[in-house]
């Protein structure tokens, strides 16, 4: 299910003269920012997710789009080095370059051994022409049996605690969005992240909620929380605006929500929503949860959410 690139609901009601009308373009430079954390950098409350680079037809026109994202105030880019089998980090790479400085660039890998990972964060760096990140990830935690192989002598936190003592990486985290108890609890096992990923949005409640399980442990101990799954790969605009469901996420103490925007269309949608957000009353947000379920009918759960274990 694909979002459309102009969303009429997200606008109803601003005056559009004509049904197909082009809302105007955002000024750039007006995306709220917050502080990450503990980290003390300021980012865009919105970022570009890199897991939607391979809808384009290829890494040039890939990168183009994230030069047009860039230039309209985006300065939190996401990225993985699995993603599109690295051609995103390459898009990344050519998209941002001569600007790198301005952006806060994150990457993640999927290796759990000291070797393999360093190995995975060199390609990463020349992929994405940079000699750091601002924030690498141990990607998609799924079990405790990942935890331990993270965590053991030889693991993958052997690699990233030596890559952020020698400069290639600033901060460090992880990321997942199978069983927010793995999240929980990997939370716990490490003293020092500085960031976690997790979906945060208006129907997560109702199926395995990370809203409920993980996310009150990332707000205590303070770090620096990215939130994807914000439209639920499209499937939460059955029941939602946009507008609505961004503006949920925002409302739930996260720092960053990371939009898989495939067109400056979409990204420009959500850019007219960070510039008018407003923090949603404590009734508002479980009004928007009850019409996420109502509205979903039968593809509430495991049906919508796929990616959380069964």
């Amino acid at each position: 299910m694909k979002r459309r690139v102009f969303v009429g609901s997200a606008f109803a009601g601003i005056g559009l003269t004509g049904a197909y009308a082009q809302p105007p373009k955002p000024k750039a430079g007006d995306i709220p920012m917050r502080l990450y954390g503990r980290t003390g950098v300021k980012v865009s409350i919105i970022a570009q997710g890199g897991a939607r680079m391979d809808l384009h037809p290829d890494v040039a026109e890939a990168a183009a789009h994230v030069r047009r994202v860039y230039e309209l105030g985006i300065n939190y880019f996401d990225c993985a080095r699995s993603y599109w089998n690295g051609n995103s980090e390459e898009a990344y790479g050519i998209g941002l370059e001569g600007v790198r400085k301005n952006v806060f660039l994150t990457s993640k890998t999927t290796k759990r051994t000291r070797r393999e990972t360093e190995q995975e964060l060199a390609l990463s760096l020349k992929s994405l022409k940079t000699d750091y990140l601002d924030i690498w990830q141990m990607h998609d935690v799924r079990s405790k049996e990942d935890i331990d192989r993270i965590l053991a002598p030889g693991g993958a936190m052997e690699a990233f605690e030596a890559a952020k003592k020698a400069g290639k990486c600033r901060f460090i985290g992880f990321t997942g969005h199978f069983d927010p108890e793995t999240h929980a609890a990997m939370l716990r096992a490490y003293d020092h992240w500085d960031s976690v990923l997790m979906p945060v949005h208006a129907a997560d409640h109702a199926y395995l909620s990370f809203e409920r399980t993980a996310l009150p442990v990332a707000l205590e101990k303070g770090i620096g929380i990215q939130a994807i799954k914000v439209f639920c790969k499209a499937f939460l605009l059955r029941a939602l605006s946009p507008r609505e469901c961004l503006t949920y996420t925002l409302s739930m103490g996260v720092h960053v929500a990371i939009c898989g925007a495939g067109t400056e269309g979409q990204m420009a949608d959500n850019i007219r929503t960070a510039q008018s957000f407003k923090p949603l009353a404590p009734s508002d947000l479980a009004d928007l949860r009850r019409k996420a379920i109502v509205g979903q009918g039968v593809y509430t759960g495991p049906t919508m959410e796929y990616w959380k274990k069964a």
